[in-house]
């Protein structure tokens, strides 16, 4: 009976022992992946969105002092996460899971060139460029051709309709991907690839005074869309960074573009989306000259006929605006 009693017992303390050495291992795997996965790069995506979906959900945004201070103060120390900020998790660096914006970068680098190669471009006065060169919009008829419509398309035809007008347009054609990826940099480091590029190219030709960086949305088909008469557009979206010395000018100029807009079509134009604060760029290199536009032309799901028509209404009012400030 003793040693029935004897074995129960044993029995007992090996099962206790097992699954402390099951949660011990469970515990340092996590605690090592973390880690060694905070050491390693991730890129940073669309930062708003993460902070929209994450800011409802996450007890720490809600309540900092909460009862779970220590495992804030736990995780922070493993992996560099303020968790009452969980977007700086994307300002670490983890290779293999590169953000899907990164990817159709690398997938699409070099889909369109400037089909305007041949104009007399010594001395522009407006230099276009797209810190997102692959932004791409719903593929057509090009599909035909092999050809990808993105948002390059769109600086390409902002530069026909510009020099019609008499304008000397340079549109950048270097590839942010690759420079960006030579100087070790993630996703969010494609403003610094296009600071140089501007630097660049305002010491080769000191003319220019006008810098569009255009971009495309990434929301739904019935929030870029607008139609009248029949007739579809892709919406406009203007962006201004309120964190550097220069943009109360850069915020004029963009009201201006705005207003004339909507006036030649209302609601053509979504607004002026103001940007500051934690978590936020806030800059956009707008501090680089009182004269940096940047435009959101469209969404992922608008055709490039569509685009089309909203950059020849967006060339007609940048136009009319340049020639204002210059008479």
């Amino acid at each position: 009976m003793k040693k029935k009693f004897v074995a129960k017992k044993s029995k007992s303390k090996r099962k206790i022992f097992r699954r402390g050495f099951f949660l011990a291992l469970f515990f340092f795997s996590c605690f090592f992946t973390i880690r060694f996965l905070s050491r390693i790069e991730l890129n940073r995506s669309n930062e708003d969105f993460l902070r929209f979906l994450l800011e409802n959900q996450n007890v720490f945004l809600k309540n900092s002092s909460s009862s779970f201070s220590y495992f804030h103060k736990l995780m922070t120390k493993i992996i560099q996460l303020d968790l009452t900020n969980p977007v700086s998790l994307l300002n670490a660096h983890y290779k293999g899971l590169i953000g899907e914006e990164q990817k159709e970068e690398e997938k699409n680098e070099h889909l369109v060139s400037n089909p305007y190669p041949e104009k007399d471009r010594s001395k522009p006065t407006v230099y276009i460029y797209n810190t997102h060169q692959t932004e791409e919009y719903r593929a057509t008829s090009f599909l035909e051709y092999s050809v990808e419509p993105n948002v390059m398309m769109a600086s390409y035809i902002l530069q026909e309709e510009l020099e019609k007008d008499g304008y000397q347009v340079l549109v950048e054609e270097d590839s942010v991907v690759r420079l960006r990826n030579a100087m070790g940099l993630n996703y969010a480091g494609s403003y610094q690839v296009t600071r140089a590029m501007m630097e660049q190219a305002k010491e080769e030709y000191p003319s220019l005074t006008y810098f569009v960086d255009m971009h495309r949305d990434s929301i739904t088909y019935d929030k870029t869309t607008l139609t009248v008469d029949g007739v579809s557009y892709a919406k406009i979206l203007f962006i201004v960074g309120l964190e550097n010395p220069t943009y109360p000018a850069n915020l004029a100029f963009t009201e201006v573009l705005d207003q004339k807009l909507n006036e030649k079509l209302p609601g053509i134009s979504k607004g002026i989306y103001k940007k500051e604060g934690e978590g936020v760029n806030g800059v956009y290199n707008q501090d680089f000259s009182p004269r940096v536009i940047l435009v959101e032309m469209g969404g992922p799901e608008n055709t490039i006929d569509e685009v089309y028509r909203s950059v020849i209404l967006f060339s007609e009012v940048l136009s009319e605006a340049m020639k204002d400030e210059n008479n």
